[in-house]
């Protein structure tokens, strides 16, 4: 007897990519509709299962009510020849219909149908688990989040989603575990185990949270409450295969330390003192003034921002003349302006339409090797976009000239970014320098003189565009666009322009950047010897 299913296959799904599904914000869309296909086929599954049990519960009762009307008078029963042949009936093909429904395994077809899903949907792999989970630990750091209040869903006080059980925050420990990360482990592990003791159904064992947070208190040097943990373990879980060969290690390498402390005390007359001078504190190191920027901690100089104006450029366009850039200067050397509604929403939807098929792993290109390659430091998704391909492209590219006043003639294609979850590029030059012998080789169009970067959508929290070396930031703001030139008119990179995409905090980032190069812009911006600024024209 075969039982029915209500499951069913589409057989032309269009296989795409299915990895390195957080790099991208848009991806998550799909893996929403991928978690909606697995949620009806789970409701499906526990209908064929309930119709299972019923049927198996209706044969039990007709089995009962004739088995109890034949034990009133056996004899009289069975000497009746219909109702010995349904005796035998029911123990023959009847129950060998039961014995079928009992040992029929009902999620089998579920499962093999899933199986083509995963193969034709997006289905995050556990890569994508472990980029998700970094990305978390990422915002933690550059924002500064509270662990506990990540855990209720705020960010920076805002909450954005559902609580986190004990056994999410577990998973984010073992990711960061895994990652060698034993800092985050150690946090996650501890509002893993605050959250167990408040949960009525437990969702992890506090053994399993003991054990991994022992293990990394010990890796962050703190042996005595690495101790403390494992016996606390072993309170819970006396047989637990590792922890009673980790608290022998912890005692002995304790009783070491103490040993060189009273042996250090014996030779205390051999203490050196360094009497130098002090040493100067270096400046704020990048990496921490870039979190800072993102931030928002750090800004821009008063005296600097003082100088600063807005206008509208026309720059001898008679195109112009109606309906002027409007430009907002964001600082003055190396110029960084910012050009507001240069894209409209019917523009932003057909690029991002255009974009999304085609979108791929961001990369970077290797300075030794001229190859391109991913990196950890990049975290987003990116497609490229021909003038021909549609009149909204052809009209942004023909802006970016009237805007810049340089010709397209040499330029990079449209390149469209969406940045996943706490997506971000670390500080980096769009420009080659001396070094990078291979960069933009097979182009033949020289160096990267200008960028022009759309913003595509608003976002909430984080997401902005900083410049450390200057403690600028410009944050986005959709129909807007930042531009700066990358080179001085000499034609050396000018090294103050090195910046960074700061993580997304909340939201979905979309931009759109357009490189400009040095060939064909001889007599558009014309080569000097000394590092003079450039100016648009009123």
């Amino acid at each position: 007897m075969r039982f029915p299913t209500w499951f069913c296959i589409i057989p032309f799904l269009i296989k795409i990519s299915q990895c390195e599904l957080y790099t991208a914000i848009v991806d998550l869309k799909e893996v929403l509709q991928t978690e909606t296909v697995l949620l009806n086929a789970l409701d499906n599954y526990i209908q064929a299962e309930q119709n299972k049990l019923d049927l198996l519960q209706k044969y039990a009762s007709i089995y009962k009510n004739q088995h109890s009307e034949a034990s009133e008078d056996v004899e009289t029963f069975i000497a009746n020849p219909i109702n010995a042949y349904l005796l035998v009936k029911r123990l023959t093909t009847d129950w060998q219909n039961v014995e079928s429904l009992m040992t029929m395994n009902v999620g089998q077809d579920y499962l093999k149908n899933i199986s083509v899903y995963k193969e034709h949907m997006k289905f995050p792999t556990d890569e994508d688990l472990n980029g998700a989970a970094v990305a978390l630990t990422r915002l933690q750091d550059t924002y500064k989040l509270d662990t506990s209040a990540l855990a209720r869903g705020e960010l920076n006080g805002v909450k954005y989603s559902s609580e986190l059980t004990a056994a999410d925050c577990f998973e984010l420990g073992r990711q960061s575990y895994n990652n060698g990360d034993y800092y985050h482990t150690q946090l996650w592990m501890r509002e893993a185990d605050s959250r167990l003791a408040s949960e009525t159904n437990k969702t992890v064992e506090k053994s399993d949270i003991l054990e991994y947070l022992a293990f990394s208190t010990y890796k962050q040097g703190n042996l005595p409450l690495a101790l403390d943990l494992t016996n606390k373990l072993l309170d819970i879980f006396p047989t637990h295969p590792r922890a009673y060969g980790n608290k022998v290690y912890y005692e002995e390498q304790i009783q070491k330390l103490n040993n060189l402390k009273i042996k250090g005390d014996d030779e205390s007359s051999d203490i050196y003192v360094n009497d130098e001078p002090a040493v100067p504190k270096p400046e704020t190191p990048e990496r921490e003034l870039y979190e800072q920027l993102c931030r928002g901690e750090v800004t821009t100089d008063i005296e600097i921002l003082s100088k600063l104006r807005c206008y509208y450029v026309r720059n001898n366009n008679p195109y112009l003349l109606l309906a002027p850039f409007k430009i907002e200067e964001a600082y003055p050397e190396p110029k960084i302006m910012i050009f507001h509604d240069v894209m409209s929403d019917s523009e932003i939807e057909t690029i991002k339409k255009l974009a999304k098929p085609r979108f791929k792993r961001a990369t970077v290109q290797n300075y030794k090797t001229g190859e391109l390659e991913v990196a950890q430091y990049r975290i987003s998704k990116s497609a490229w976009l021909k003038d021909e391909e549609h009149k909204h492209v052809k009209d942004v590219c023909r802006r970016v000239r009237d805007m810049t006043g340089l010709t397209m003639e040499t330029a990079e294609e449209l390149q469209v970014v969406n940045y996943g979850i706490g997506g971000h590029y670390e500080p980096h030059y769009d420009f080659a320098r001396r070094e990078e012998t291979h960069a933009f080789k097979s182009l033949g169009t020289g160096n990267r003189i200008a960028t022009v970067l759309f913003y595509m959508s608003d976002v909430p929290q984080g997401g902005a565009t900083v410049f450390p070396g200057i403690k600028a930031a410009v944050w986005p703001k959709k129909g807007t666009a930042a531009f700066w030139y990358n080179l001085h008119p000499s034609g050396e990179g000018d090294y103050n322009t090195r910046h960074a995409a700061c993580p997304v905090l909340a939201g979905s980032k979309w931009v759109s950047n357009k490189w400009i190069h040095e060939k064909g812009q001889e007599f558009l911006r014309p080569c000097g010897l000394t590092p003079a600024p450039f100016e648009l024209t009123a």
